[in-house]
């Protein structure tokens, strides 16, 4: 027989119980790209069925995620933007930050390639063309690690980010919804390999600018500071950073997507050098 719900409120309100109520949940910030390329999909069920710890993803923006972190929103997250990473890692907001995989980003836009971006290797000087040729740009406008890294290479073009331009459109979205706008409006785009490939069947896009050592884009999983954040589940959290990085995940990191795209998606790095 299934308790009331008198009941159920009794045993949640006891302290002994509630804790153990509470620890099963673990809240996991995420990019979008680790959800839409199918990663976490794969991973998240070998991980719940081997701690018993049951994982609410919510998958948004990596700025959107490390504030969540910080507020104690989420009790661990998966990013791919280092430099902001490290500056919340100085401040003391998070007590562990472990590298897990790396990709790359890719420049995309139209077969015709208006622009003419095609075989540019310095992904800065693309984006300075684009805005030179006032070219049809979509920017995730989200804070994402994309837009955090493409922001960057508005300033290494050494020009600011231009923003009310009218062709550069902000989606305010994450990738697989950026990718499909740019298709729709034969502009160009910033995306993650991985999310491209998934999305490359239902998009009119290709590659154009790949290569630059500045489109390396690089993984990490985090763990807040509970001083900072009481009430997230600090156990579970560590749980899952700890599977992020154990052996049998990476290897199987480093084998998703292989049958389907003759590729990996993501190349694992736990226990590599960290230069990020």
């Amino acid at each position: 027989m299934l308790p009331s719900k008198k009941a159920l409120l009794l045993l949640c309100l006891l302290p002994g119980l509630r804790t153990t109520l509470q620890s099963s949940d673990v809240v996991l910030g995420s990019t979008t790209s680790t959800r839409d390329t199918g990663l976490l999909d794969s991973l998240l069920p070998i991980f719940e069925a081997r701690t018993g710890y049951h994982i609410k993803l919510i998958a948004v923006g990596t700025g959107q995620s490390l504030t969540m972190g910080r507020r104690g929103d989420a009790d661990v997250v998966l990013v791919h933007a280092p430099e902001a990473e490290r500056v919340l890692v100085d401040s003391g907001y998070f007590v562990r930050r472990r590298l897990v995989m790396h990709n790359e980003f890719l420049i995309v836009g139209p077969t015709s390639d208006p622009a003419g971006l095609r075989g540019i290797p310095d992904a800065a000087a693309a984006l300075l063309r684009l805005a030179e040729r006032r070219a049809l740009f979509v920017s995730r406008g989200d804070n994402s690690g994309t837009e955090i890294r493409e922001r960057m290479l508005w300033q290494k073009a050494g020009r600011a980010q231009p923003h009310g331009e009218p062709w550069y459109i902000e989606s305010g979205q994450g990738m697989g919804p950026t990718l499909q706008m740019a298709s729709e409006k034969r502009a160009y785009t910033l995306t993650d390999i991985g999310t491209y490939l998934v999305w490359k069947s239902k998009v009119e896009l290709v590659p154009l600018v790949q290569g630059d050592p500045e489109l390396y884009n690089v993984y990490h999983v985090l763990e807040p500071n509970p001083r900072n954040a009481p009430r997230i589940n600090v156990a579970g959290g560590r749980a899952f950073a700890d599977f992020m990085v154990d052996t049998a995940t990476q290897r199987l990191i480093g084998e998703f997507g292989r049958t389907r795209f003759g590729q990996a998606l993501f190349v694992p790095d736990a226990g590599k050098t960290d230069r990020w």
